[in-house]
């Protein structure tokens, strides 16, 4: 189960070789399998079943290895509830105590933008957006994938290659209102938050109010 898992969580591109497959696949592979081996072996995790608890395994080891993904995206190839995987993710960090690297906007701007179809400008737009957010503090408490969601929204309405929140809610796997909400704390700064050299197709006085 574990390697079908590690295999569809990462979809790589069509443009990685077939080395940097092998050795991401491989090395989330082992990592996943020692993180569910140690919690097997601890017995830590009794009354959990196995499936979520792979799935929780999976989960960190995908931010351990840099490739992190997000929990509706486990649940997606693992059939296994948000709820019961996010439950699992804290009582392994708990039993092994181990940690793992706070998520940040731009561990999956790259990968949304890419499934997306949008352009290498946009993206950038978008990853400066959302670090440019965070630093001027507009998005207190909300989840980075909520912030990176929206200032993909945003950068893609200030561009030719105009997203919809349903579309991009879609790839990054939140609700319509969460990009609302999140877009709504940046709009009113939306002038601060373009990277200078960005090349508009729609100016800043014309993007969505929502």
């Amino acid at each position: 189960m574990l390697k079908i898992l590690c295999l569809s969580v990462l979809q790589f591109r069509r443009t990685s070789s077939v080395h940097q497959r092998s050795t991401k696949f491989f090395a989330l592979q082992d990592r996943t399998n020692n993180l569910f081996k140690q919690v097997y072996e601890q017995k830590s995790l009794k009354g959990r079943a196995n499936d979520a608890i792979a799935s929780a395994c999976l989960y960190i080891a995908c931010r351990q290895e840099g490739v992190p993904r997000t929990f509706k995206e486990i649940c997606a190839v693992s059939r296994i509830s948000k709820k019961e995987i996010g439950r699992c993710f804290k009582l392994i960090l708990k039993a092994l105590e181990t940690s793992v690297d706070l998520i940040t906007t731009g561990d999956f701007m790259s990968r949304f933008c890419s499934n997306l179809g949008l352009p290498k400008q946009v993206q950038m737009g978008a990853t400066f957006i959302a670090r440019k957010a965070v630093e001027l503090d507009l998005v207190p408490g909300r989840s980075p994938i909520s912030v990176a969601a929206a200032a993909i929204y945003m950068a893609s309405q200030a561009s030719a290659e105009k997203k919809t929140q349903k579309e991009i809610g879609d790839i990054a796997g939140v609700a319509d209102v969460t990009i609302r909400q999140s877009y709504r704390l940046i709009y009113p700064r939306a002038a601060e938050l373009f990277p200078p050299d960005f090349k508009f197709d729609t100016p800043v006085d014309k993007l969505p109010q929502l």
